[in-house]
């Protein structure tokens, strides 16, 4: 569900996965659904003061579970919010705008002291902050994006951290040609361009964050750019150079992707396209999950259909030890409300193609999950819907933190 100028409204590490551009199958493998999925919501936002509006999912922090909202606070800007064991709670920091930062969409970083790491859309210097808050709550501005500059502007995406606390992500806008950029700050609050793109067969937009290997080449996605305008997979060598990996066609292979990628142990990418797969939606397509192979070879692993099926993936995947990648659908599932296009759901895709549906949302249990999937030792999974659990917030419901597993 994010709010970036210029993108429709909707909204890293490496995983371990068993061992000419190839198309998915014609049609999906049949889904199933998850009948023995116990699903339990742990906090319903109220708006206002507390916080509401979360996209960018959750991370973890010993027992406490640590999250953004869009909005929300004592200043309705957005916040820094923690969630400790039995569903306590609290907002950490609350975005005050101008320099300060808001509107935070991205999941946070954490570092081994516990502070935590994370960018804003908005404020800093006009548009979007790269922020630091430490566990008590407060909050330094590390580096401020302007409109005019050439350094980024408008990060709508999470960090990465370096071995020597060096941070790394993109911005949506900004750089040489204002279609987005890579970027590093370093440990002493220094920003510098890593990349800046170019549009037209380069891609353009990036709206998710980067992941790196061993080597220190960084991974990621663009919304637009390639040879199809549709958007790219691209890589960014650890001397700085990109190539475009693969660029999406907008047929049966996906398009516009908005999410990172992940990585199994052999080099293989994993990521969701937006739109694309199939002619449904519209015809611009629901959505795919899909592989990029070291050898440049796209295979379409799920083609969404449209309604009951699920529709538009706005959040990354997540993976298991065997293999199996988890997701969520911004709309689809049971058509009942939200709109009548669905409230979204949670699936897994197994290794052999088959999807399981985990949970379809209703509305009063959360609508509209696209933040990160976050898995515990127990197989538990937390997220967020960005709305739903309530009727507040305009009538939509301000959003829920729930908790699942099989």
């Amino acid at each position: 569900m994010r709010k970036s100028v210029g993108l429709p409204v909707c909204s890293c590490s490496a995983f371990m996965l068993a061992g000419a551009v190839m198309l998915a199958q014609a049609a999906s493998p049949p889904a199933q659904s998850g009948k023995g999925t116990k699903f339990h919501v742990v906090y319903v936002f109220q708006g206002g003061t507390d916080a509401s509006s979360p996209i960018g999912g959750l991370i973890s922090r010993g027992k406490i579970r640590y999250g953004t909202t869009y909005y929300g606070g004592a200043n309705n800007l957005g916040t820094v919010y923690a969630l400790a064991p039995g569903g306590k709670e609290t907002v950490v920091y609350s975005f005050a705008g101008g320099s300060d930062g808001e509107g935070p969409q991205a999941p946070l970083l954490a570092d081994a002291t516990g502070n935590l790491y994370g960018t804003t859309y908005y404020g800093g210097a006009g548009c979007g902050s790269v922020f630091k808050v430490t566990p008590r709550g407060k909050e330094t501005v590390l580096y401020g994006f302007s409109c005019a500059g050439r350094t980024g502007a408008s990060p709508t995406s999470g960090l990465i951290m370096d071995a020597s606390g060096n941070l790394y992500s993109t911005t949506y806008g900004g750089g040489t040609t204002d279609q987005g950029t890579v970027f590093k700050i370093a440990s002493d609050g220094t920003e510098s361009v890593v990349y800046s793109f170019a549009g037209g067969s380069d891609g353009a937009y990036p709206a998710a964050p980067v992941i790196a290997d061993a080597e220190g080449n960084m991974y990621g996605t663009t919304y637009g750019g390639g040879s199809a305008g549709l958007g790219t997979v691209f890589k960014i060598s650890s001397d700085g150079t990109e190539s475009v990996l693969y660029s999406f066609q907008g047929g049966s292979d996906g398009a516009t992707p908005f999410t990172g990628l992940i990585m199994d142990a052999k080099g293989n990418l994993y990521g969701t396209t937006y739109t694309g797969g199939s002619s449904n939606c519209n015809g611009s397509g629901c959505g795919t999950v899909f592989e990029l192979a070291t050898d440049g070879t796209e295979t379409v692993r799920y083609s969404f259909q449209g309604g009951s099926d699920g529709m538009y993936l706005d959040g990354p995947l997540t993976a298991d030890k065997k293999g199996n990648l988890y997701g969520s659908t911004l709309y689809g599932g049971n058509i009942a409300d939200c709109s009548k296009n669905g409230c979204g759901m949670v699936f897994r895709l197994a290794t052999d193609g088959t999807r399981t549906v985990l949970h379809e949302f209703t509305g009063s249990d959360g609508a509209q999950p696209g933040g990160t999937l976050l898995t515990d030792k127990t197989g538990e999974i937390y997220a967020t819907t960005y709305n739903g659990g309530n009727t507040g917030c305009g009538g939509t419901g301000c959003g829920v933190i729930f908790k699942m597993k099989e």
